[in-house]
């Protein structure tokens, strides 16, 4: 008994003395913002309007058009901060000043770091949500109407269907294909689930698919897209596609990373380089011609050392070539 008593005396010392860490380094880390809820609530009604968000903000859409390609230059759409995205970024300033939740979510990923993905943790906390485009952006770059309505719409890589809900508006059917099993579960409640491999054998084909920020982070980049044009109804099918720029593939199994078998090499060091080399280079190879693209922040909600994380993408909606 005094055996079991001391045990569970030392994990709630190593409990609290890990809560106090955090607290620490939370402290250390935020130390130059104030975080008191007058300065919360004035950050927040920054990010409301665009203006006072202004400079930062719009840093995450500019495209400076000499630098791209003669081919791709015409094609660039010019992205904004619009109310979406600023509701998305008001969201992830909340939940980051949830000290507790976040405390909470901080202890269960270090235990279960070193055994399953960030992805399924974050699928079984509920939290790390993705933001790739707003409804209006989404029209922007498809050229279509909010009313629009297309027959089948494939969202590879769905994560937690946040962004498989504005595209999935606008179709009848829409299905989704995910790795892991917590955000399988939370796909499978509101659309169909295909397996890894099973999108491709179904015996029809999609008006749109749809993967973002997945060519960086599968182990055969090439053959999946070969099998997106297979995929893909002839003449009117489109692949949406966003990556994040700099290039960098990496492949998460388990807890770790691990270079891709198939490579793709993209060349140039500015953001516009990396453009015009995959639309020129890596998508014709594949069968596919670029028919518009535009920069925006691929966005994720925070922890507790910071609101949120953005990452740079370039998103591309492509148009199968017909061989």
């Amino acid at each position: 008994m005094c055996h079991l008593q001391l045990r569970t005396l030392l994990f709630v010392a190593w409990v609290l003395g890990y809560i106090a860490l955090l607290l620490g380094t939370r402290k250390m880390w935020t130390g130059k913002y104030v975080r008191s809820p007058l300065a919360r609530s004035l950050f927040m009604n920054m990010v409301s309007e665009s203006k006072e968000a202004g400079q930062d903000t719009q840093e995450w859409y500019r495209c400076s058009p000499d630098l791209l390609g003669e081919v791709v230059r015409p094609l660039f759409v010019q992205s904004h901060l619009d109310r979406d995205t600023q509701a998305f970024l008001r969201r992830s300033i909340e939940k980051s000043g949830l000290m507790f939740t976040q405390l909470y979510h901080s202890f269960i990923s270090t235990v279960l770091g070193p055994l399953v993905s960030r992805t399924s943790i974050n699928g079984f906390l509920g939290r790390g949500s993705m933001f790739v485009f707003s409804a209006d952006q989404f029209q922007q770059l498809l050229r279509v109407a909010p009313e629009w309505r297309g027959q089948r719409l494939l969202d590879l890589g769905a994560g937690d269907g946040g962004v498989t809900e504005v595209m999935g508006a606008h179709f009848r059917e829409v299905y989704t294909t995910e790795v892991s099993p917590p955000m399988k579960w939370h796909l499978q409640r509101k659309y169909k689930l295909l397996g890894i491999d099973e999108w491709q054998h179904t015996g029809f084909q999609y008006d749109l698919i749809s993967c973002l920020n997945l060519l960086d982070r599968c182990d055969d980049p090439l053959d999946l897209l070969r099998g997106i044009h297979r995929s893909l109804v002839p003449g009117t099918g489109r692949l949406i596609l966003a990556a994040v720029l700099p290039f960098q593939p990496w492949v998460e199994i388990g807890g770790k990373w691990q270079r891709p078998r198939e490579h793709i090499k993209v060349t140039g060091k500015k953001w516009e380089e990396q453009v015009t080399n995959l639309s020129n280079e890596v998508f014709r190879e594949v069968g596919f011609e670029v028919e518009a693209v535009t920069r925006l922040p691929y966005l994720c909600e925070g922890d507790m050392y910071k609101d949120y994380y953005v990452l740079d993408d370039a998103v591309f909606v492509l148009k199968p070539v017909e061989e």
